[in-house]
């Protein structure tokens, strides 16, 4: 996938932002940070949510943000795409770079910001329409296209959430009859639609049962190979199954909404540096 400039989320003379390779890579020397947090503080009034946070979010790979209800991980990861701003007063500090881009820059656009970082909530969140226009939606939104070109990318945004096959002869019928699996991989589908460069999900197997959060598992083995994801999730079974690199962060006094470590997933679950990451993944806290 290559940048157009109509994708830029910053102002033309500003910066360019890179082509992706879809190529998983091996270790983090080799690969390049699609997010790029540096010291990032969020703040809901007088209350600090995030505190001081720095890492990378790797091109390519699943990122899964893991840690006890009220540490900061569904703050963070609203940050990544300034989301949060929609849902009451709050201010950041620090940075978050988009490759190479400050997304806290005046001269972003925040639409096309949110096109390009795509987010999928908690609860699926189909709009009071029909399935087709649930999914070209944000597209028309975005800049006019005709009939075909909208059938095209309807059906193509379907088969990329793998739901193409259970809704194709009801296109017209509305979204809010399909099933809260369905409804999940719809609103996938839905960010897709935009072509999104990452795609965050907050918990997005929470309401789910298992069939149904194993179909979105599935799914996200197969998006990797275009996008970059980071997740938040309370399972940790999930988030050693389907993730390249874990972020924990922690709630208690003294490093509330801390990120207390962060690695590759499988050093995190077997080998981690941090006491209080070990305790939380072995359930003894949380």
């Amino acid at each position: 996938m290559n940048y157009s400039d109509r994708d830029k989320i910053i102002k033309p003379g500003i910066l360019k932002v890179n082509s992706l390779s879809t190529a998983p890579q091996s270790t983090s020397e080799e690969l390049i940070p699609a997010l790029k947090v540096e010291n990032l503080s969020c703040y809901y009034g007088d209350k600090k949510a995030v505190h001081s946070v720095s890492m990378d979010i790797y091109q390519g790979q699943i990122t899964a943000i893991i840690g006890p209800s009220g540490c900061g991980k569904s703050t963070f990861i609203k940050a990544l795409n300034r989301i949060s701003e929609l849902e009451g007063k709050v201010r950041f500090e620090g940075s978050v770079e988009f490759f190479g881009q400050n997304i806290y820059s005046r001269r972003v656009n925040l639409n096309k910001l949110r096109r390009q970082i795509g987010m999928v909530f908690q609860k699926p969140n189909p709009f009071a329409m029909s399935i087709y226009d649930n999914v070209a939606y944000g597209v028309r939104v975005a800049g006019r296209k005709s009939k075909g070109e909208l059938d095209e990318i309807v059906e193509s945004a379907l088969k990329g959430a793998a739901i193409w096959d259970e809704v194709k002869d009801n296109l017209k019928k509305s979204a809010l009859g399909l099933s809260g699996g369905q409804q999940q991989r719809l609103c996938i589908a839905r960010a897709l639609a935009v072509k999104p460069k990452i795609m965050l999900m907050d918990e997005p197997c929470s309401a789910l049962d298992p069939i149904a959060t194993m179909k979105i598992e599935e799914l996200l083995q197969t998006l990797r190979e275009e996008l970059t994801i980071a997740i938040v999730t309370h399972n940790m079974q999930q988030a050693s199954r389907v993730s390249d690199y874990t972020a924990f962060f922690n709630t208690d006094e003294s490093r509330i909404g801390q990120l207390i470590e962060f690695g590759p997933t499988a050093k995190i679950f077997t080998d981690a540096s941090e006491a209080g990451t070990r305790d939380y993944i072995a359930g003894r806290f949380g």
